[in-house]
């Protein structure tokens, strides 16, 4: 996600610095896009005015914005740190805090669009944060992002997040079902698939993910191994507020199943695997 996202700030003119943990992919980056790489997150965070983070999870949120040689380390007061990571609503309050007693200003920015979206530049950015950060960070996310919402303070980008993933989790699993279906019933489910794209039924799933699926062809967007990580979230959260999440609790389930026959890697559209592949 980060390499794209970090090309289209260089190309709308932004000065970047990237680190990578792999930095032969920093290399690569520097050398697709013309940007500079430094070998540690804090010395990528030297003289910035806003520090980017885009990794995998809390941990290694922490390891790059608070452990050693972490950009907090170098980040002068008034810096501002946006995280693009799909993490915990508690790391980022937590991060808030943090950030807020050495005089840093914070945003919890998870995206939705998948990879596609990012190398097209037409993420949807979802926010947390006070409204000055926002308004700073806005245009500089524009490079990359078509639809950038703050939703309220701290922690509020992740809540809308989990919410996005338990509607995509919903969506392929009927989707899957569907496809499943017409193809047992003897009718051509793509052509089907076209057909209920423009009615009520008709998603983004739909439109973009359906002939794949018909073809059992998993190799695109979102990991399973990902979108596991993201549903733990939302059922943690959801048992803290005493939200009852059923389905997503069956369908996180599910791509346990898919994990467990060799789909870590693939994407989230393979639950169709578990109906045609039984």
């Amino acid at each position: 996600m980060g390499y794209p996202m970090a090309g289209h700030l260089t190309r709308a003119g932004h000065a970047v610095t990237v680190y990578n943990r792999t930095p032969a992919r920093a290399a690569a980056w520097a050398a697709e896009y013309g940007g500079v790489t430094a070998d540690t997150p804090a010395r990528a965070a030297e003289d910035a005015d806003i520090v980017f983070v885009c990794v995998g999870g809390d941990d290694d949120v922490r390891a790059v914005v608070t452990g050693p040689d972490g950009v907090f380390e170098t980040m002068a007061p008034g810096t501002l740190l946006v995280d693009h990571t799909t993490a915990s609503a508690d790391l980022a309050r937590e991060i808030a805090g943090l950030a807020a007693g050495q005089g840093l200003r914070f945003l919890d920015a998870p995206v939705s669009g998948g990879q596609a979206g990012a190398q097209n530049g037409v993420l949807t950015i979802m926010v947390g944060g006070d409204r000055a950060a926002f308004d700073r960070a806005q245009p500089i996310m524009a490079a990359y992002g078509r639809s950038i919402s703050l939703m309220g303070p701290a922690g509020a980008g992740q809540l809308t997040k989990m919410a996005n993933q338990i509607c995509i989790a919903g969506i392929v699993q009927s989707l899957s079902e569907a496809l499943d279906f017409a193809i047992r019933a003897g009718i051509d489910a793509k052509q089907a698939a076209e057909v209920m794209s423009g009615g009520a039924a008709g998603s983004w799933q739909m439109a973009n993910r359906a002939a794949t699926m018909v073809d059992g062809r998993f190799d695109f967007g979102f990991a399973v191994e990902w979108m596991r990580k993201d549903l733990g979230f939302c059922l943690a959260e959801g048992a803290r507020l005493g939200a009852t999440l059923p389905v997503t609790g069956i369908i996180d389930g599910y791509y346990a199943q898919v994990e467990a026959r060799g789909g870590r890697r693939w994407d989230t559209s393979s639950l169709i695997d578990l109906l045609q592949r039984p």
